[in-house]
């Protein structure tokens, strides 16, 4: 639902979460690149978070870990496993930010919002003026992308919808 990195997501801790405004920031220590990054959430997304909240317990994690040696899971590879046995459906892990990133991009996201969304680091003279946050941009690309996977998982596949900056 939001198209971060594997790591940043399975080392999430409730603290980084503001579920009242829909907002998860990913501290500069956590993130790849060594920014820290604002992640808007969907409001699939925040019901999806309401809803396991119970399941991590008195956990700081997001996803805590069930054995004592770690604080919160290394990776999703058996419950990955799990689905692909389930569904049929060969995938990694990392196939779901590829494609969360081609389908925003093919249904008109720009991909300059998509790539915020990523926390890619740009490169070029216009990436040392550009300031702008973002976040406006790339809350309208994620409550899009949250409202085409709610349609996909239950079964409005007809309904595709394209993206406007209204949306």
């Amino acid at each position: 639902m939001t198209a971060q990195r594997g790591g940043e997501v399975h080392g999430a801790a409730w603290a980084e979460f503001d579920l009242a405004t829909a907002w998860w920031t990913i501290p500069a220590e956590r993130s790849k690149n060594g920014l820290a990054h604002r992640v808007p959430l969907s409001p699939q997304a925040v019901r999806i978070l309401k809803a396991w909240r119970p399941s991590a317990g008195d956990s700081p994690w997001v996803f805590p870990s069930s054995r004592k040696d770690g604080p919160h899971i290394a990776h999703a590879q058996k419950a990955i496993e799990r689905i692909v046995e389930a569904s049929g459906v060969d995938f990694r892990g990392h196939d779901l930010r590829r494609t969360a990133a081609s389908l925003m991009v093919g249904a008109g996201v720009p991909r300059l919002v998509v790539s915020k969304i990523l926390n890619h680091v740009e490169s070029g003279v216009t990436a040392v003026y550009d300031r702008h946050s973002y976040d406006l941009e790339k809350r309208a690309a994620l409550d899009f992308w949250g409202k085409r996977v709610d349609d996909l998982v239950h079964g409005r596949r007809g309904k595709l919808l394209r993206f406007s900056i209204s949306a």
